[in-house]
């Protein structure tokens, strides 16, 4: 390895790279304890999902665009992580949230909740400014 004048760096400069960057975290994967919860009951659903599920590894949380609002948010099962998501581990059960839905949906408590027949996951949101009247979708403050 070259200095910027052209001469060769001294052999510590070599040893001390390394070093510096094992102790650099991948922000791409740091994870801010807090910023995704579960509830009780979205936890134990989640834990069903996943049981059921052999060869999926969490559960991919973001949004998409959607409805008369903007956003819309999307729940499925992971089978992999990509090198941009966040990974929540949540008593056991891993959230995966991609770089793009992480600003609109940090701080998101999920929820499962049941109402008579039907059972869906439920969230709130402290990013969301107002939701559409069917409550598919949600908008944020302009920043």
């Amino acid at each position: 390895m070259e200095a910027a004048s052209g001469r060769e760096a001294p052999a510590m400069m070599h040893s001390v790279k390394p070093a510096l960057q094992s102790l650099t975290p991948d922000p791409a994967r740091y994870t801010r304890p807090m910023s995704i919860t579960l509830t009780p009951a979205a936890l134990e659903r989640a834990r069903n999902y996943l049981a059921a599920s052999p060869g999926r590894i969490g559960l991919r949380f973001g949004v998409r665009r959607t409805g008369c609002s903007g956003w819309g948010y999307v729940v499925d099962l992971a089978e992999h992580t990509d090198p941009e998501d966040t990974v929540f581990d949540l008593d056991g059960v891993r959230v995966i949230v991609d770089a793009a839905s992480l600003p609109l949906v940090q701080g998101t408590e999920i929820d499962f909740v049941k109402q008579g027949l039907n059972a869906q996951f439920a969230f709130r949101n402290p990013n969301a400014a107002d939701a559409c009247g069917c409550g598919e979708s949600f908008t944020t403050q302009p920043a």
